[in-house]
C-alpha cells in the first residue's frame, strides 16, 4: 500500500509543471467537494427554513439602512 510519505516524495521529484498540475487538480477536486457539499447541506436544510420563521427572522432587517455607530 502506498502511503502519504511515499505520495509526496514520488511528487517532489517530478518537473515543477507536473506538481503545479497536480496540485491545480488537487485543489479543483476539493473545490467541486466542497461546492457539492454546500450544496447538499442547503437542500437538506431548504424545508427548514421554509417552515421554521426562527431561522429567517432576521431577514425582515434586510431592506433597512445600516448605520454604522460611532
Amino acid at each position: 500500500m502506498i502511503n502519504t510519505t511515499d505520495i509526496m516524495h514520488n511528487i517532489s521529484r517530478l518537473p515543477i509543471l507536473q506538481r503545479r498540475l497536480i496540485v491545480d487538480r488537487i485543489i479543483y477536486s476539493i473545490q467541486e467537494e466542497e461546492q457539492y457539499s454546500l450544496e447538499n447541506a442547503a437542500a437538506r436544510l431548504y424545508a427548514d427554513y421554509l417552515t421554521d420563521r426562527d431561522l429567517t427572522v432576521f431577514t425582515q432587517l434586510d431592506c433597512e439602512n445600516f448605520y454604522e455607530a460611532r
